[in-house]
């Protein structure tokens, strides 16, 4: 692979693509190849993984290629219907994980895509009882395969967020939500393998309203929550204060926490008594 695609990548990218690829293709583990380091894949072996190069170097993500990837320590079908896992959402997931482990709270996670945040809170916080819901039907199929690969059972709504009408549950413990929060002026900032190829739908907001989806879960679906309730939210980093001053509105108390980098990328709010 390096001959096709050193030019275009980083030599420690290459390595890592060539044993992701081994791994879900062939289940060779890296440690495998590492210690049978004189195996040699045959052309027939090896033909999948040239054509696997041709679109990485069409800016494809690789985890759309092998329609795969690894979130919460839980592995997810993925497509282009859906969003790309990232570490900053398992930092959200791992902070609820950690607040309620050994509880049973009623959950719900607003605009689910792939599922992983209410797959891995399942999985993670087995006495919960787990709630759902998207707009698109495309990402509710993809979320729904995902739980009954995963064997979590959770209920799925289709439901429009910014609609204001009233969902078909509440009293929950936890509403959390990773909304779509990239303004359009930061695609310029963005790479290829994400614009050209993840939903738009699920990541851009308009540059003249960009807290539409925080707005609208705080305003309208505040009621969801019991009283002791939280909010947990994924949140651009540029506008923390924000979204913190936007809950100071509506009477919450809200906590602006950095992730791994030191970047203000989620917050946890309840309401004020």
């Amino acid at each position: 692979m390096h001959n096709r695609l050193d030019d275009f990548f980083s030599y420690n990218e290459v390595e890592s693509f060539y044993f992701i690829i081994l791994d879900t293709i062939y289940g060779y583990s890296r440690k495998d190849m590492l210690l049978n380091s004189g195996k040699v894949l045959t052309d027939h072996e090896f033909e999948p993984i040239i054509k696997i190069a041709d679109r990485l170097l069409n800016n494809e993500p690789i985890q759309y290629i092998l329609g795969e990837t690894e979130f919460y320590g839980i592995k997810f079908y993925v497509d282009s219907n859906v969003l790309i896992p990232r570490q900053e959402t398992e930092e959200l997931v791992d902070l609820i994980v950690r607040n309620y482990k050994n509880r049973d709270p009623k959950i719900l996670d607003i605009g689910t895509g792939s599922g992983c945040i209410p797959i891995a809170l399942k999985k993670n916080i087995p006495s919960s009882t787990v709630f759902t819901c998207d707009i698109s039907d495309e990402a509710l199929l993809v979320a729904q395969k995902n739980a009954e690969v995963n064997q979590t059972p959770i209920q799925f709504v289709k439901f429009d967020i910014l609609s204001g009408n009233a969902f078909p549950e509440e009293g929950f413990d936890v509403v959390v939500s990773n909304p779509p929060y990239v303004t359009n002026l930061e695609k310029a900032l963005m790479k290829n393998n994400v614009l050209d190829y993840e939903p738009h739908l699920a990541l851009f907001v308009p540059d003249n309203n960009p807290l539409q989806f925080y707005n609208a879960i705080i305003k309208d679906y505040g009621y969801l929550l019991r009283q002791g309730g939280e909010f947990y939210f994924e949140i651009n980093e540029e506008f923390g204060n924000e979204i913190k001053q936007l809950f100071d509105e509506y009477n919450f108390e809200a906590e602006v926490i950095n992730d791994i980098n030191d970047k203000p990328r989620m917050i946890r709010a309840y309401r004020r008594l």
